[in-house]
């Protein structure tokens, strides 16, 4: 794990998930070097001066992008618009809840990733899926060489992930080489769908994984008996909890197991294990629309997956990192051994030989995530050569 801050792990998480969303080096350099103080201060105060550090350099790249634009160099404009917005959605995802200003800069990070998407012309094409009263915001991204209905993957967040930055790390694109389309979406308590349409968590995945399948069941590229699911972080609960009650998944995959989400919070409450965000019971509070501490224990309980797992009767791959110092990996080896009715079920712990050992592979995703596209290939029908 590259860390750029020695006493805090949160914020050499969020530098090493810019990274591996195509941050510059050199860039990190000038918004963190300033940063070394401010990372040994309280939450309010510390978060604030990196969000000044990061939306600074994000506008200076937009200054740069648009003068690409005015001299007609759109493909140039477009990658600086992109890393401009992986700042801003760094800087964005370690503010508190109701922290003045956040929302205007989350919706300036989404015009600014459009922008980038547009202008690079980049295979990324936005969508809505109808659900409740609002909708759930997707990224599509279709499959290479491929005539007629393709096999899909959705891919969905965890706690405090969103499509964008799933995408960017690069699994829709080594999907899309192996013949395998992608859609990212901002489910229920993240991204969209909790910023901006109040949709918060349920422990009852199924519920808006179903609606996805209807929709994707209605579009002439996708074939709707090879669409899989994978989940990362939290999104390895949902995943495995949607793939269960939801049959027509062909397969399932969570980046990061998280089998028992009820127990990693009983730890946490005892100061054990790394915290992903800063203003931690804040952000849980809001994701899961709990109404106090007590609520939110609540809620919590039924955030696990024992007794859930043997209804799970197709391919389905259980990844970690060996050295998750957020999800022990004991998690892992108890999904694994549940899915006792799987044909093909698969545990494959990532340690420092092939990089990805900490949570969800951030220190290191690429071999980690070309290991699931791969697997992922080779399930529904796509290619590996």
């Amino acid at each position: 794990m590259f860390r750029y801050f020695p006493t805090n792990y949160v914020w050499n998480l969020s530098v090493d998930l810019a990274i591996e969303m195509g941050a510059r080096i050199g860039e990190i350099e000038e918004m963190c070097a300033p940063l070394q103080e401010a990372a040994r201060q309280p939450d309010a105060a510390g978060t604030q001066a990196f969000r000044e550090t990061w939306s600074r350099m994000a506008g200076k790249l937009c200054g740069l992008a648009a003068e690409d634009e005015a001299s007609g160099r759109l493909l140039s404009a477009g990658e600086k618009y992109g890393r401009a917005a992986t700042y801003l959605i760094t800087c964005e995802r370690l503010q508190a809840h109701g922290a003045p200003g956040r929302l205007e800069l989350y919706r300036r990070f989404l015009d600014v990733f459009a922008k980038g998407i547009s202008l690079a012309r980049e295979n990324c094409e936005r969508v809505e899926i109808p659900y409740e009263s609002a909708h759930i915001a997707g990224l599509l991204v279709r499959a290479d060489g491929v005539d007629g209905p393709a096999p899909l993957l959705v891919q969905v967040n965890g706690l405090d992930s969103t499509k964008e930055m799933k995408y960017r790390v690069g699994l829709p694109a080594w999907l899309a080489r192996r013949g395998v389309s992608s859609l990212v979406i901002d489910q229920p308590g993240s991204g969209e769908a909790l910023r901006l349409h109040g949709l918060t968590a349920r422990y009852d995945s199924e519920h808006w994984a179903s609606r996805v399948v209807d929709w994707l069941e209605t579009r002439a590229e996708v074939d709707p008996k090879r669409i899989g699911l994978e989940g990362v972080s939290l999104g390895g609960y949902y995943c495995p909890r949607a793939v269960a009650f939801e049959p027509r998944f062909a397969c399932g995959v969570a980046w990061g197991a998280n089998h028992d989400w009820r127990d990693v919070q009983k730890k946490r409450l005892q100061k054990e294990g790394s915290l992903p965000v800063p203003h931690y019971w804040d952000h849980v509070r809001w994701v899961w629309g709990a109404r106090d501490q007590d609520d939110f224990v609540r809620i919590a309980e039924k955030v696990h997956l024992d007794g859930i797992l043997d209804r799970i009767r197709v391919p389905f791959l259980v990844t970690h990192g060996e050295k998750d110092s957020q999800i022990p990996l004991h998690w892992a080896q108890r999904t694994y051994e549940q899915l006792v009715n799987s044909p093909r079920r698969e545990l494959k712990v990532f340690t420092d030989r092939e990089g990805g050992a900490q949570h969800a592979s951030f220190d290191n995703s690429i071999n980690a995530g070309q290991y699931i596209a791969d697997w992922v290939a080779e399930t529904l029908g796509g290619r590996t050569s």
